[in-house]
């Protein structure tokens, strides 16, 4: 039979597991809070995007251009009334943090306009409201229990994973496409030098030929 040592020692490792359990749970996003969008902007195109925040709220802004052209992109974000709260030119990644003076629908743009061959890839991640707490008693004056507080502080931890990932996937997309890009002009290059090599050799060729050439002289006799 199990002595008190035992027990103990089953009852922390079963909290431990059930904390773990419990954040990974809390982890999975919920509706509304934040936007995560990765789309293709062609050239000469601009794309909108509409959010309705009400007053108060405290809201980030956050884009990355992965691929396209310089990297770069226009954006623009307007409030209901159309007032400008932010707007940028040619930027290849950038982040806006404002608090929503007004209800209603607020709109950002992504314009690449001012290109006119080249389709980018942007991502943009549009937060909206902070995150709701994970228990009901992190609004109270009360302190949390050993447990709720280890689950808090993994949550925490999580989320800052997910972000780190989050960027280190877009570096990651941004230099695949520049080494495949400058992979394509290596090839071109080389093909490039192929066939001038191919033409000066056989320039080189004739050109000898010509030097070994036998050179017949005709004479004309003119008579009296």
């Amino acid at each position: 039979m199990p002595g008190p040592g035992s027990a103990q020692r089953w009852a922390a490792a079963a909290g431990r597991w059930g904390c773990r359990l419990l954040a990974l749970l809390l982890l999975v996003p919920g509706p509304g809070g934040a936007s995560e969008i990765t789309f293709e902007l062609p050239d000469n195109a601009k794309q909108c995007f509409y959010e309705d925040i009400t007053q108060g709220t405290k809201c980030t802004l956050e884009f990355q251009v992965i691929t396209g052209g310089h990297y770069d992109v226009d954006c623009r974000l307007e409030d209901p009334d159309g007032n400008v709260l932010y707007k940028e030119m040619k930027k290849q990644y950038d982040s806006f943090t404002f608090t929503a003076s007004k209800n209603g629908t607020y709109k950002f743009c992504f314009s690449n306009e001012f290109s006119t061959f080249t389709h980018k890839t942007v991502y943009f991640d549009f937060q909206v409201g902070e995150d709701p707490p994970l228990f009901p008693s992190e609004n109270r004056v009360s302190a949390l229990t050993q447990m709720e507080s280890a689950c808090v502080s993994i949550h925490e931890a999580l989320k800052s994973v997910i972000d780190y990932q989050t960027h280190f996937r877009l570096r990651e997309a941004q230099g695949r496409s520049r080494a495949e890009d400058l992979n394509t002009r290596v090839a071109y290059w080389s093909v490039g030098e192929a066939l001038i090599l191919l033409v000066v050799s056989i320039g080189q060729v004739f050109l000898l030929k010509s030097f070994f050439s036998d050179k017949r002289t005709t004479t004309t006799r003119v008579g009296s």
